[in-house]
């Protein structure tokens, strides 16, 4: 079971980095557009926004499911209120 943790907390930390550098491309991309200016900027905008980001957001909704799933079979408890380090009373 923890190899299969693993495995879906690897795809997970690799669709971080994706994720990472597609939102690098976009912002690029709308740098580009405000560079270039008029009915081209629009355009490339328009790309960016009905035929990039669709399938960016597909992807990392799948890669943040492998991290459920991993953190699941793993049974870590992230962003939790409990702490492992024991109290020292003297």
């Amino acid at each position: 079971m923890k190899k299969i943790a693993n495995v879906f907390n690897t795809v997970f930390s690799i669709g971080v980095i994706i994720a990472l550098f597609a939102g690098g491309i976009t912002v690029l991309g709308y740098i580009a557009a405000m560079v270039i200016g008029g009915d081209t900027a629009t355009e490339i905008c328009q790309v960016i926004l009905q035929e990039y980001f669709p399938w960016v957001i597909k992807f990392t909704s799948i890669f943040i499911g492998c991290g459920l799933v991993g953190m699941y079979l793993s049974k870590k408890k992230a962003l939790t209120m409990e702490s492992n380090e024991t109290k020292n009373t003297d």
